[in-house]
């Protein structure tokens, strides 16, 4: 695992050199490329070195990660055509890639810690960097101050831990099982803030809304995900107390996801109504995990990167309406099917895998996480259907209100869409919907 963090390293003075904007992009395709041959272990850790293994978890994150970077340089070609602070653009790029491959690969609890934090910070540049609005800052802080808030409780419940334990290894806590509330709490919130659950969500679509095409896309895909693996790893240690306590989150996820898909059919914005999608998806998966049961567990794994590469997507697509027009309101992004025809292909393919249309990877997250649910109680039922039939709700009001209707009569300087931007949207499309037919790897291995 860490000749894959040395070789990100030496790709950090790449970035300051002149026109290597395009070779940094190759050079992580390559990385992926060579940790998808890694051999793992699907029981237990493996590739261990010094602080670092990967197991079934960490590996699908660490290639979703990854990924979803390699993207984010591709989106962002007009930072590269305006030389907007390129150099250090892609220097926070890797410094991210960087603190996501240590957060997911770490086997060390305080140093999880460390790195699961630490992702904030060039999150937090991207945003107030190369933000587009003015109120980019106040989105900064409201990131900041949320994750902060409820990060010193984890990292006391860790100290505790470590007192307890004498150890920080992840695979020796499946020995201890903590019946304490304090520490439950403490160790949970910041998972639950970072997801985000409903009540803590507000950073999200403002952050959102204020980033730019690759601060949405590492947010959507990648930092919504921190959360889940958090919650997936620590879960462990306090399986007692869950048992008791953890249909409080049930119910606030489930409510709270019908809810906001409720809220998603107010947006005016693109980008705000994408944002609030990823909340309603998010609460299901926190709804899978807290049912303590194999089917939540792997279905809200596949539901993670099915979002993360669905998700990312739409903000491209987004984005992508954005460079043409210079607005995301659904008002003057209207009758877009006029304009740009084979994107309107785009949207619905991408669109129809957000409400978990077959063969995406969404539909096989969403029947596990079903399942689970409807296993744990059966009135779980109403607000799943309630969830479902909204979710297809929202999307086909994005789809039809972008794509058809009258289109805006101001629009006086057009042009199609480019090669780039295709094989950028293929490239989120096509693992998601391709991975279904090796399903067997992510749900088998518990």
């Amino acid at each position: 695992m860490l000749k894959f963090f040395f070789m990100m390293l030496f790709l950090i003075p790449l970035c300051f050199m002149k026109n290597m904007f395009w070779l940094v992009q190759m050079s992580l395709f390559l990385l992926m490329f060579l940790f998808y041959n890694l051999t793992i272990n699907v029981t237990n850790y493996c590739n261990l070195s010094y602080l670092l293994g990967c197991d079934m978890i960490s590996f699908g994150l660490i290639l979703l990660s990854i990924w979803i970077c390699c993207l984010m340089i591709m989106a962002s070609e007009n930072l590269y055509k305006i030389n907007f602070f390129t150099k250090f653009f892609l220097l926070n790029i890797m410094f991210l890639l960087i603190m996501l491959y240590l957060t997911f690969s770490m086997m060390n609890l305080f140093m999880f810690y460390l790195f699961f934090e630490g992702s904030l910070i060039p999150t937090l540049m991207l945003i107030i960097g190369w933000g587009y609005q003015p109120e980019r800052i106040q989105a900064g802080m409201y990131l900041l101050f949320y994750t902060l808030f409820v990060s010193l409780p984890l990292l006391i419940g860790i100290f505790y831990i470590f007192n307890d334990m004498n150890c920080m290894m992840i695979y020796f806590m499946k020995f201890y099982n903590y019946n304490l509330y304090l520490l439950y709490f403490s160790m949970i919130l910041a998972f639950l803030v970072k997801m985000p659950m409903y009540f803590v969500h507000l950073w999200l679509p403002k952050a959102h809304v204020e980033a730019p095409v690759s601060g949405s896309m590492i947010l959507a895909g990648i930092m919504l995900k921190l959360g889940g693996y958090g919650l997936l790893r620590v879960l462990i240690l306090l399986q007692k107390i869950s048992l008791k306590l953890n249909f409080i989150w049930i119910i606030i996820s489930l409510v709270g996801g019908f809810y906001i898909s409720l809220k998603c059919l107010c947006q005016v914005d693109m980008k705000s109504l994408i944002a609030y999608s990823s909340v309603a998806h998010m609460s299901l998966v926190i709804g899978g995990i807290m049912t303590l049961n194999y089917w939540g567990y792997l279905g809200s794994y596949v539901l993670m990167i099915g979002h993360g590469l669905c998700s990312s997507g739409m903000f491209c697509l987004a984005n992508i309406n954005y460079e043409r027009l210079h607005s995301r309101s659904l008002f003057l992004n209207s009758g877009m099917m006029n304009f740009m025809p084979s994107l309107t292909l785009w949207w619905f393919l991408l669109l129809s895998a957000a409400m978990a249309a077959p063969p995406s990877m969404n539909l096989m997250g969403e029947i596990s996480l079903i399942n689970s649910l409807i296993s744990w109680s059966w009135l779980t039922m109403i607000m799943l259907m309630l969830i479902s039939f909204f979710s297809a709700g929202y999307s086909l009001y994005l789809y039809s209100y972008t794509q058809h209707g009258k289109y805006n009569m101001g629009l006086y300087s057009f042009y199609m869409g480019l090669s780039r931007e295709y094989l950028l949207l293929l490239l989120h499309w096509l693992p998601l919907n391709i991975l279904v037919m090796k399903i067997d790897y992510f749900m088998i291995w518990f």
